[in-house]
């Protein structure tokens, strides 16, 4: 079976990480889209409020499924006999980052290969801390967040988070 992961902190998850999680999964057999739950990091949604959104959002993926982690990437792959990590490029300034990423993951676990999805163009934009401000002030995010993301924004703006 050929299994993927995308990781990421999806804080919120995006109209974006859904169109690069949907096209991962028609390359995969499998597809684990996994929220790293860093305690060292402040996020506006919780680990649980966050897997529960990733998975409304691919509920209709059915070869996607929704995990939270701690630790290291590889030893999660590891753990689930995960041989690529899908990662969505926006920018050459992500490419920077991500190979880097990709080839301290190849030290740590040479089975594990990176594979770079470049975003569709109407999201080469997006970035989930960019949604989070434009919410945070009341912007319209409408077309930036699958529906249910945007209800769960507009809740923290009106209890002030």
């Amino acid at each position: 079976m050929r299994r993927a992961v995308c990781p990421g902190s999806f804080d919120p998850v995006t109209n974006g990480h859904v169109d690069i999680i949907g096209r991962a999964s028609r390359l995969f057999d499998e597809v684990v889209v996994a929220t790293g739950t860093n305690p060292s990091k402040s996020r506006m949604f919780s680990p649980e409020e966050r897997l529960e959104m990733l998975r409304e959002a691919c509920a209709d993926l059915p070869n996607v499924r929704v995990q939270g982690f701690t630790g290291l990437l590889t030893t999660f792959c590891q753990e689930n006999d995960i041989h690529a990590v899908v990662k969505g490029l926006r920018a050459v300034s992500d490419f920077d980052y991500e190979l880097q990423m990709a080839q301290m993951n190849a030290s740590l676990a040479p089975e594990v290969e990176t594979v770079f999805v470049p975003t569709s163009p109407e999201f080469s934009f997006l970035a989930s801390s960019l949604v989070k401000e434009v919410a945070r002030f009341g912007g319209d995010v409408s077309g930036l967040v699958p529906p249910h993301v945007l209800a769960a924004l507009r809740a923290k703006r009106a209890e002030g988070a």
